[in-house]
């Protein structure tokens, strides 16, 4: 780090150097985070220009003339500037330009290693301001970016564009990496290399935003991106809603990356005085390949984004698969047997736990806003169900969906215009359902008592999963202006914000998973105030091999939830070791399990808490054989002082992969490998179980794969003498 100041240093010397000879430029500046750097020029036209963006070690050369527009950090629209603009406003006198030239910056220490720098610009004829905040974490090389617009003038400021940042690369050539995929195929990987002109990667869907796509990419520059070689940046929105990403490669093969909420309908008038703030893109740079690039983001995700990250995550058993909405005492009871016997530490009550009579949750089709326990199915209620857990020592969790409501309920009787809809138009549903509109306060009110009603006088449930089950079809508000229409998309993610923040802070103690129908609402605007995320409804372990790889890019394995289910038919084993590798749970019917069935499970449970959890919770990640590249597919977590690692292995299509290159270790020590997760009188079939090879050896040789059919998997445990 010593080393890292001194250069830093060094450089803004020769920068002021160079400045002072250079009659172009006011003022040159950095900001430096760990191999990441941001190198700013402020030209004698006030404008603040960007030089570089990348690898912190490259000498900036100042250019011996004006730079172009395109070279702009924060381009504005309409005077001038040629490319996609990353801000558009209208003033108040109707002026559709707008010019930003510097005023200042400062920078300061908000923690040990973490700076940040805020660069004011102003319109030089309005009082139209925009600040840039860049907040850096030097241990992990990584840059959060977003700005804030305020204004004085008198009236309305409307904002049509408004990226979180726009930040331009040079290299080469250029190759994105996306993770679309939509219902049960989420975060599929897909690279391609970009060419001139504008490729955009988006989201329109407003609540439950990220089914298509979710809001994070890697850039590889200068060639495809490597695991372990090549420069990359991986970035990701801290946004829930609709975003957009912008690729605009200009005629001189420069690349900008407009990042930030999708503008598409999203208008939005500011007040006088008010202030509209974006959300933070995060970067994270590697030299060392995408592998360095994702652990530097669970590093950072673990200390600054997940809830409570050093909590271990429970094994829960949820009853969805098992009984969906049919289920009574006696079955639930039942159930909460067989978590006990198998070891499960919670008991997750599914939906279909509420609404009464005409409204009763017997399906998807009634009850969904109707909070009250079922009469039918829980004559007791939820205090004397989750006591009954606890007897067991099985803890006690519940399904919510505070957002959405049914037709066929009392409360959409009540309130039909509680709901997103547009006038005059024939209501769409998406699962028989509506959104509330979280814009209106009656609605932020009654989705607090949701949540505040049923764990306040229930404080045996520690656990809630917090669904989202339909995206916006309609976007219109009975509540918001006529004029404001165009800022529900916007608002509504704030209020939920506000909504998930109350209830993190209110409950501290009562875990929670977040789901929308999936994946559809992942993402590190909502992570600080969940403890993991529910990756897919499709939980057959072929499919989920390669939706976890996706999320691995961005999020650490304990956010990760990872059921072992029925889906797929697939062999018992498969589905387990597949499970090992996150936050791991049970969704079957324990009771109708054989006993060899529920004996194999219990023993996953008992290897996963005493010698898996700890390396998947706290663990580095290192992924060893792609699924996309390879019929097998291996990754491993490797412990922060390299004494232990536990390694995955799946078979996902018949071939060979002959040896796999372990990661991570320390290549002096000495490592015993050994396999578990074995089937009933199986023995390992690994040349290398029971011996003893050093870290070099693993890592440069490898260990001799066996496997060769789909759906063989294994689990390896190596740790040093």
């Amino acid at each position: 780090m010593k080393n890292l100041l001194t250069t830093c240093l060094f450089l803004c010397c020769l920068l002021a150097v160079r400045a002072a000879d250079n009659p172009n430029v006011k003022k040159l500046f950095t900001v430096t985070s760990g191999e990441l750097k941001l190198t700013f020029m402020v030209g004698t036209d006030n404008r603040l220009y960007q030089l570089a963006f990348g690898d912190a070690s490259r000498e900036v050369t100042p250019p011996a003339k004006m730079p172009s527009r395109e070279w702009e950090f924060l381009p504005p629209y309409g005077n001038g500037v040629l490319t996609e603009p990353a801000i558009q406003a209208t003033h108040v006198d109707g002026n559709t330009s707008t010019e930003l030239h510097y005023t200042a910056h400062r920078t300061e220490t908000l923690a040990p290693g973490v700076e940040q720098t805020v660069i004011s610009l102003k319109d030089p004829a309005y009082p139209f301001s925009v600040d840039i905040y860049i907040k850096c974490y030097a241990d992990n090389s990584m840059m959060e970016i977003w700005n804030t617009v305020t204004h004085n003038e008198k009236g309305k400021v409307v904002l049509h564009r408004f990226a979180s940042a726009s930040p331009v690369v040079k290299a080469k050539e250029y190759w994105l990496t996306q993770f679309a995929g939509n219902y049960k195929r989420e975060a599929t990987l897909s690279e391609e290399r970009l060419s001139e002109g504008v490729k955009i990667l988006d989201s329109k869907l407003g609540v439950r935003a990220h089914q298509m796509r979710i809001p994070s990419f890697i850039l590889s520059l200068g060639g495809q991106a490597r695991e372990n070689e090549g420069e990359v940046l991986a970035a990701s929105l801290r946004w829930s809603g609709s975003f957009q990403f912008a690729f605009d490669m200009d005629w001189n093969k420069n690349l900008r990356l407009l990042t930030g909420m999708n503008p598409l309908g999203s208008q939005y008038n500011l007040e006088r005085g008010g202030t509209f703030a974006t959300p933070a893109i995060l970067y994270a740079y590697s030299r060392q390949g995408k592998g360095e690039a994702s652990r530097r983001f669970h590093r950072w995700a673990m200390a600054n984004a997940v809830r409570d990250a050093e909590k271990d995550r429970p094994v829960l058993l949820n009853n969805w698969e098992a009984t969906h909405c049919d289920f009574d005492e006696a079955r639930l009871k039942q159930l909460f047997d067989g978590a006990r016997q198998t070891g499960a530490e919670l008991f997750l009550l599914d939906d279909g736990w509420f609404g009464n009579g005409p409204y009763s949750r017997d399906d998807d089709k009634h009850g969904l806003g109707d909070w009250e326990p079922s009469t039918k199915k829980l004559p007791r209620g939820l205090s004397y169900i989750a006591r009954e857990a606890l007897k067991r020592k099985v803890g006690f969790g519940i399904w919510l969906e505070p957002e959405m409501v049914n037709p066929q309920s009392e409360l959409y009787q009540k309130h039909p215009d509680w709901i997103i809809t547009q006038p005059g138009r024939e209501p769409i549903l998406g699962r028989h359902q509506e959104i509330l509109d979280l814009t209106r306060p009656e609605v932020q009110a009654y989705e607090w008592d949701i949540i505040d009603r049923t764990l306040r006088p229930n404080p045996d449930i520690t656990y809630v999963k917090w669904d989202c089950n339909r995206y916006i079809t309609q976007p219109g508000s009975s509540y918001l202006q006529s004029a404001d229409q165009s800022h529900l998309w916007i608002d509504y993610n704030r209020a939920l914000y506000r909504l998930m923040d109350r209830f993190a802070k209110g409950f501290p103690n009562v875990m929670a998973m977040l789901c929308a129908g999936g994946s559809g609402r992942v993402d590190y605007g909502a992570m600080p105030y969940f403890h993991s995320f529910w990756p897919s409804d499709n939980t057959d372990p072929l499919g989920r091999i390669k939706i976890q790889w996706g999320f691995s890019h961005f999020f650490p394995a304990n956010t990760i939830s990872a059921h072992v289910t029925r889906m797929g038919k697939r062999h018992l084993k498969m589905a387990i070791d597949v499970a090992l590798s996150g936050a791991f749970g049970i969704d079957l019917a324990l009771d109708k399990a054989t006993a060899e069935e529920r004996a194999q499970i219990a023993d996953a449970v008992k290897l996963y808490k005493e010698r898996i959890r700890p390396l998947v919770m706290r663990g580095e990640l290192y992924r060893l054989v792609s699924p996309y590249e390879s019929p097998l597919a291996s990754l491993s977590y490797v412990s922060t002082d390299k004494k232990q690692a536990v390694v995955y292995l799946y078979q996902t299509k018949d071939g060979r992969e002959a040896r796999v290159k372990l990661g991570g270790l320390d290549a002096g020590k000495k490592y015993r490998i050994e396999e578990v997760s074995l089937s009933e009188g199986m023995a390992s079939r690994f040349p290398a179980n029971g011996k003893v090879l050093t870290g070099a050896e693993l890592m440069k040789q490898g260990l001799e794969n066996p496997l060769n059919a789909q759906f063989e998997s294994a689990v390896l445990m190596v740790e040093t003498l």
